[in-house]
C-alpha cells in the first residue's frame, strides 16, 4: 500500500507542529541550571578553554605553578580581557588532567613537564639560567612530546 503524497504532506506538517510544541515546553518547563551562572561561587574563579568549555576552579588552585603559567600564556596569546572571560591555551581535556594532578599534588618537575607540552617556546633550565628554544610542532601546529637525557 502506497501513501499518497498529499498525506505524506499533511503527516509531515502534523509532527513538525508536535515538534516545535514540545520544544517550547522543554524551553519553558527547564529551570535554568546553577553552572549556566556567569558567576562563580564564592571562593571559585570561572575560566574557558580554547573548545569553550567552562572550568570552575577553586581559588586555592592559583598556587600551582600549572595554573600560573596557563594564566601567563593566555595573557601573551589573548592579552587581558577588558570585560570578558579568560581563554586558557588549552582544551577541556587537558585542563582536566591538569586538575587532576593539582588535586594530587603531584612534584613541581611533573607540573613543569604538563606545561611544556602545551607551551609554545619550551623552556630548558640549566643550572641558574633559562635558555628559550622553539618547541617543534606536529602539521597542526601542535607541540610534540619530546623525551630526552
Amino acid at each position: 500500500m502506497v501513501t499518497p503524497p498529499k498525506t505524506l504532506i499533511k503527516i509531515a506538517r502534523k509532527w513538525q507542529k508536535v515538534a516545535a510544541a514540545a520544544e517550547r515546553r522543554r524551553k519553558i518547563s527547564l529551570p535554568r541550571s546553577r553552572s549556566s551562572s556567569t558567576v562563580a561561587d564564592k571562593g571559585h574563579f570561572v575560566v574557558y578553554t580554547v573548545d569553550q568549555k567552562r572550568c570552575v576552579l577553586p581559588l586555592r588552585y592559583l598556587g600551582s605553578y600549572v595554573l600560573r603559567e596557563l594564566l601567563k600564556m593566555s595573557e601573551e596569546e589573548f592579552g587581558l580581557p577588558a570585560d570578558g572571560p579568560i581563554k586558557l591555551p588549552c582544551e577541556a581535556a587537558f585542563m582536566e588532567y591538569a586538575v587532576y594532578l593539582i588535586r594530587r599534588h603531584v612534584d613541581l618537575e611533573v607540573e613543569r613537564a604538563l606545561v611544556l607540552s602545551v607551551a609554545p617556546a619550551a623552556k630548558l633550565s640549566c643550572g641558574s639560567n633559562l635558555f628559550w628554544s622553539a618547541a617543534p610542532a606536529a602539521e597542526d601546529g601542535r607541540p610534540v612530546m619530546i623525551y630526552g637525557f
